[in-house]
């Protein structure tokens, strides 16, 4: 990877992992307000603000997975090589499927 394609990557992983803060601070934001409503009308009855806080917060694993997880996208010369003898070799002609 040359010096511009490392910047680039390198504003791809930053950009990614201010959007997951980000959407952390949402879903902060989300849970206080619908906790506050749950409290106003219904103090004593079911919680069903569990079901927004749960699915934002499946959200926020897959979007932390994406700023920190493993294999982060880097897409090396040599992985490009293996994926076209993959395609190669699929292809009984030794052509291209497309």
């Amino acid at each position: 990877m040359n010096n511009e394609e490392l910047r680039t990557l390198a504003r791809k992983r930053l950009k990614a992992r201010r959007d997951f803060w980000n959407y952390c601070g949402v879903w902060l934001g989300v849970t206080i307000i619908v906790t506050a409503v749950w409290l106003l009308t219904d103090p004593g009855g079911y919680f069903w603000p569990i079901w927004p806080i749960g699915g934002m917060g499946i959200a926020a694993f897959f979007i932390g997975l994406d700023a920190f997880g493993p294999n982060r996208g880097i897409i090396t010369e040599d992985a490009i090589d293996d994926e076209v003898a993959k395609i190669t070799r699929s292809d009984p002609r030794g052509g291209s499927k497309f």
